[in-house]
């Protein structure tokens, strides 16, 4: 039964889980200050769909093959840092390579799926904790986390426009330095480094 609580925990989650896709929105609005409504919107989008599948996916996992997800479970912070130290590496290169005056690259489709794999992958992790959920109710709580995911994502790309019209030429390498923090931070909290 899907009730206020169900929602108010799948907004709180949303909420949680976002943090990571807000940022790299932030990043990809700070390199395209001039970023179309239409883009940020499927940038948004993009974020929003894999933290809507991502739970599901576990869910899944969980119903047919726990044992071998289990295993795997350990893996997942490891390859969220490695994707998000390739991505912002190569922000950090095209970013020192090009001059100030000359347009920035902007992210393209391949490397959005990449972003929204790196940003979501430890949804995969909500998958056992809403194991006990039926299908439909597991995929409420997805939509839910999706839909919060899509509004915080619309927010992080129009900050990240404001500062990337400030900082132009530099948004790239600040972009980068961004993306390759998150994903230390996102390494560090699976090793328990951090001390909060």
């Amino acid at each position: 039964m899907i009730g206020f609580s169900m929602i108010l925990h799948s907004v709180l989650l949303g909420i949680a889980l976002a943090m990571d896709a807000f940022s790299v929105s932030a990043v990809n609005g700070l390199a395209e200050p001039h970023m179309r409504k239409t883009k940020a919107a499927g940038i948004a989008g993009t974020f929003a769909l894999f933290q809507i599948v991502m739970p599901l996916v576990g869910w899944f996992c969980v119903h047919t093959i726990a044992e071998e997800f289990a295993a795997v479970q350990p893996f997942i912070p490891w390859a969220a840092f490695l994707l998000l130290l390739y991505i912002g590496g190569k922000m950090l290169i095209d970013g020192f390579r090009r001059k100030e005056a000359e347009e920035q690259p902007t992210v393209g489709f391949w490397g959005l799926i990449l972003q929204g794999i790196a940003t979501s992958i430890d949804a995969l992790s909500v998958g056992f904790t809403i194991a006990e959920l039926s299908f439909r109710e597991a995929l409420y709580e997805a939509l839910i986390i999706g839909a919060v995911t899509f509004l915080i994502c619309i927010g992080g790309v129009k900050i990240g426009k404001v500062f990337g019209t400030k900082f132009s030429g530099k948004a790239y390498v600040i972009g980068g330095c961004i993306l390759v923090a998150i994903g230390l931070k996102i390494l560090f909290e699976h090793l328990g480094w951090l001390p909060f």
